[in-house]
């Protein structure tokens, strides 16, 4: 081979390379296996993944900031909850831009109000089941909180009722939903063509931010964001939707994400059992006080509200880091709501006892037998979709 061609071969190289990494989506199945294992690395690292603890802290912080209550919570630069949630964020806006997929996306009026009611519903509901989608689902079914269960067909009731909703609206407002039109006005500049340098910039930011938290005494949190931050890459990468695994069963029964989903949570509940069964990390870590009311009822709640807003607890954080405006105001009622119902909620003992008991399944049915009831659940749900998926068994009609 001519020396001279070497660096162009080099150079298709590394665009092949890119464009597989950033311009293709990555397959579901292996967004499942890089969430479950990315889970118990969190976990292992300082505590499990969560979203919605983050989201409150930064309800608490400007609620407390406009005097409101009068506790100031701890900084949401330092709170770990608030980290992986900021580079979850952080994660998938660097990871959007890599890929060109960044762009400031407009909502009719309608949309809007359903983001707000959307991220309003999902506060509330995960306020009463000790977490979102992740915090009171994955990561507690991974912890083997019973209430996680509880949560989990909370969220199927909830899925299938939001998509109730979304059919109604489709009959009855045909018009409310209709595309802003795009500005198809030529432009000066072609900001695609910058993106991924501005991407790689949002990265390498991430990383001297983890540099100067190590310094100053905080390197758990600033392992906690780099944690979050790959998050926010392998799902922005995946498309991976918890909304999509509960939602599509009934709407399309597409299987894809459920059984990534089911995936996921099984490799996470491995990593969970043996990092509590040796002592590692403390058996009662994310069981939260809520089987079985706060998490069937408080997860029913939060699946109509992920529905309607389109997006859960990630999934609105990743696609408001894609500037999807709908999502973003989503997150920002999220954080508001369920910092005051859970505020309201801690306000009293009766309510706080109402929401139910913190159940860790290991001291009921021991540890081999949790294991083997969570892998039993997602297998069912695997295949259970699977099977719906050529049958439409499942599948709401309009």
């Amino acid at each position: 081979m001519n020396d001279d061609n070497q660096p162009s071969v080099l150079n298709e190289i590394l665009i092949s390379g890119y464009q597989k990494v950033f311009d293709e989506n990555w397959p579901m199945w292996l967004g499942g296996i890089l969430i479950g294992i990315m889970s118990v690395i969190t976990f292992a690292w300082a505590r499990p993944w969560g979203v919605a603890g983050g989201l409150r802290n930064w309800g608490d912080w400007f609620f407390s900031s406009v005097g409101i209550y009068a506790q100031k919570p701890v900084s949401p630069l330092i709170s770990t909850n608030s980290i992986l949630t900021l580079g979850l964020l952080w994660g998938a806006f660097g990871s959007a831009l890599l890929s060109r997929q960044f762009a400031i996306r407009k909502a009719p009026p309608l949309e809007l109000g359903k983001g707000i009611a959307g991220g309003t519903l999902m506060g509330i509901g995960s306020a009463m089941a000790g977490g979102c989608n992740v915090g009171g689902f994955f990561s507690a079914v991974s912890a083997m909180s019973a209430s996680g269960i509880a949560m989990m067909i909370g969220l199927i009731i909830g899925a299938y009722l939001g998509l109730r909703y979304l059919y109604w609206e489709i009959e009855h407002l045909p018009s409310g939903s209709i595309k802003v039109a795009e500005d198809k006005a030529k432009k000066d500049f072609d900001w695609l063509k910058i993106e991924p340098f501005l991407g790689a910039l949002v990265l390498i930011s991430a990383v001297v931010c983890t540099w100067i938290y190590s310094k100053n005494a905080y390197t758990s949190v600033g392992g906690l964001l780099l944690c979050g931050i790959a998050f926010g890459i392998i799902i922005q990468r995946t498309r991976f939707c918890f909304v999509r695994g509960f939602r599509e069963p009934f709407m399309t029964g597409e299987s894809q994400v459920p059984r990534a989903i089911a995936i996921a949570v099984i490799i996470s509940a491995l990593g969970f059992a043996a990092l509590k069964y040796s002592g590692v990390r403390g058996e009662n870590v994310y069981v939260p006080q809520a089987f079985w009311f706060g998490g069937l009822v408080g997860g029913a709640i939060f699946g109509v509200g992920m529905v309607i807003a389109g997006g859960c607890g990630s999934g609105s954080v990743w696609r408001a880091g894609e500037g999807q405006i709908k999502l973003m105001l989503a997150v920002v009622f999220f954080a508001l709501s369920t910092s005051l119902f859970k505020a309201w909620i801690r306000s009293s003992a009766g309510l706080t006892s109402f929401m139910g008991y913190r159940v860790f399944m290991p001291n009921f049915i021991s540890y081999k037998w949790s294991v083997i009831l969570v892998i039993v659940t997602m297998l069912a749900y695997y295949l259970i979709t699977t099977w719906n998926e050529e049958t439409e068994k499942f599948v709401v009609e309009i």
